[in-house]
């Protein structure tokens, strides 16, 4: 959900010029920018934010012009930010549900999407929070926007039965990022193989069919095509462009960029069995020391701290890993990090976590990173 990559995006976002980023919003439309939810948040470069909207299985692009560059806010500190929200939005706390939490790379500004209650009826809205910790509503009544539909969605109604009930479609784009020229969504499609991972070239034009994948699980033993990647970063193995994936209980997936082809049908290295009975909620990439690590905040484990020194000597995990073992890459837990549910960098020294404190109350704040 992030704009995150080896050796710190945020240079690479700064080689866009001015004009290559007007050149970005040139066929941008100007108006009211419609979500039926809002999900998965991403930066690119100059302030362009990209949103996913999962219930109609579409990614839109927002020209936010929050572009004036200024330091990171390193006491950012919100207690309650909930409760400020449900304060903003005219509501409960407990009606207030925090989708995801992203960072503009160019303001240093922490952006919300939230749901305004908590059933089909709940309305989605953008939140911008600054330095000085306020949070404020982000009109999308007139803006620059562009939208690109998916064209091999999921079907959007219950299917299943007993407990195995779901809405395939709420799972259409389960995370996203931005890339050089591209944006990278992870989420389920139509397909027999409903795994898929896509690289839709930005600006928006034609939207082709995802790329279908199929990753070993070791945990359960056995090859799957329809569990859908949780949440991913672009990493470079050696000199090549990768996607790092974590799932659901817990594997962690290389797939090479250049493999990501419209209708192809790939097969991922699993690199990591993490321990089962698990669930990834974000992940974030940083360097420290002159090394790279991953930060993977997950539902049961604290935050792991993984390191990527051997992650190309690294052999795919192709055998079953049993009661709850772990293999392959390793991790650190980071004791001091509890409750975190969600994650992105701040700068090259600091993150930004939405931290669950006992009470149940939610806090944003500035951390070092470990």
């Amino acid at each position: 959900m992030k704009t995150i990559t080896r050796l710190l995006v945020v240079s690479l976002l700064a080689v866009f010029t001015t004009s290559h980023a007007a050149d970005l919003t040139s066929g941008m439309k100007q108006g009211k920018a419609e979500f039926k939810s809002m999900g998965p948040l991403a930066f690119g470069p100059d302030g362009i934010l990209f949103v996913a909207d999962t219930k109609a299985a579409a990614v839109v692009a927002i020209a936010t012009t929050d572009t004036a560059s200024k330091s990171a806010s390193k006491e950012l500190k919100v207690e309650g930010i909930n409760q400020k929200l449900a304060a903003l939005l005219g509501t409960a706390a407990d009606q207030i549900l925090i989708d995801d939490m992203v960072v503009n790379p160019a303001s240093r500004n922490v952006y919300l999407a939230v749901s305004r209650g908590r059933g089909p009826d709940a309305t989605p809205v953008l939140v911008r929070v600054k330095g000085d910790g306020q949070p404020e509503l982000v009109s999308l009544d007139n803006v620059k926007f562009s939208r690109a539909e998916l064209p091999d969605a999921p079907v959007d109604g219950v299917v299943g039965q007993g407990q195995r009930q779901s809405n395939p479609r709420r799972e259409s784009i389960t995370d996203v990022a931005f890339l050089e020229d591209r944006v990278l969504i992870a989420g389920l499609s139509n397909e027999e193989f409903a795994s898929t991972l896509r690289a839709i070239p930005f600006p928006f034009k034609t939207v082709a069919n995802g790329t279908s994948v199929e990753i070993y699980h070791g945990a359960h033993g056995r090859f799957e095509t329809r569990s859908p990647v949780r949440t991913f970063v672009p990493f470079k193995v050696g000199n090549e462009a990768h996607l790092l994936a974590a799932y659901t209980c817990t594997p962690l997936v290389q797939f090479p960029l250049s493999d990501l082809k419209p209708g192809a049908k790939i097969k991922g290295k699993t690199i990591a069995e993490l321990g089962n009975r698990n669930r990834p909620i974000d992940m974030i990439v940083y360097q420290k020391g002159g090394k790279d690590y991953l930060l993977l905040a997950n539902s049961s484990r604290g935050i792991m701290k993984i390191s990527t020194d051997s992650i190309e000597k690294t052999e795919s995990i192709t055998d079953p890993v049993r009661d709850g073992g772990k293999k392959g890459l390793g991790y650190e837990t980071i004791e001091a990090w509890k409750g975190i549910d969600q994650l992105d960098r701040l700068d090259a020294q600091h993150a930004v976590v939405l931290r669950r404190s006992d009470s149940g109350s939610l806090n944003l704040e500035a951390i070092p990173l470990p």
